[in-house]
């Protein structure tokens, strides 16, 4: 059996490939099938479900963002502000989610492959059943991030914080929670194959314990 190296595998990052020259785009449909555009002014709830977006920048200040099953390739989302971005069973490939803040990130069963999300507040970001693969998170505020039945691999925190973790059988290779600030794990033992600090691992120690069924008490 080969030997783990002592350091997690860090995410395979690289910024999407965007053009010099984008066309305006003020409007996003159903199954909209968009390319090599910037898109802007988007309001209130916008329908997007099922859409194809290659190549684009997009920036909006939305009650809602439906990209429900839709296609996100090369992307850049820019200062979005939102209460609630809905991409369940959506495939995010080569995507940046730079500055911002959205109250619900709902990705259930979406698939992240090579993502970052960087100096963005989420006050919730959900990711049951979610295949992530080469994700950071920089500079991130996340209220609660949840995770159950989430399969991670080579994701890394730097810089970031969270209130609770929901890791309830939780399958991860390569995870580094070594740059991640949190209150709490709701499941230790989801955290099977994740790397943390020793400040961590004794901050945490009591819960840790718990979960294994050991009790500490005074002397």
């Amino acid at each position: 059996m080969p030997r783990r190296t002592a350091q997690p595998a860090a995410p395979r990052v690289s910024p999407p490939d965007l053009p010099v020259v984008f066309e305006e785009v003020h409007s996003l449909q159903r199954h909209a099938d968009v390319q090599g555009a910037r898109i802007s002014g988007l309001s209130g709830t916008v329908d997007a479900a099922h859409a194809s977006l290659i190549e684009c920048v997009i920036t909006a200040s939305v009650d809602r963002l439906d990209l429900s099953g839709a296609a996100v390739t090369d992307a850049r989302f820019d200062g979005l502000s939102a209460a609630e971005v809905v991409a369940r069973d959506a495939r995010w490939r080569t995507v940046e989610l730079v500055g911002g803040r959205v109250g619900t990130l709902d990705l259930l069963r979406a698939e992240l492959d090579v993502v970052v999300f960087r100096e963005v507040r989420i006050d919730y970001l959900s990711l049951p059943s979610a295949r992530v693969l080469d994700v950071r998170f920089e500079g991130c505020r996340i209220g609660t991030l949840d995770i159950p039945q989430a399969t991670l691999t080579r994701v890394a925190f730097a810089d970031c914080q969270v209130d609770e973790v929901d890791t309830r059988e939780l399958r991860a290779r390569d995870l580094d929670l070594r740059g991640l600030e949190a209150l709490g794990f709701t499941d230790p033992t989801g955290l099977r194959g994740a790397t943390l600090d020793v400040r961590q691992a004794e901050m945490h120690a009591a819960s840790f314990a718990a979960a294994l069924g050991i009790d500490v008490a005074g002397a």
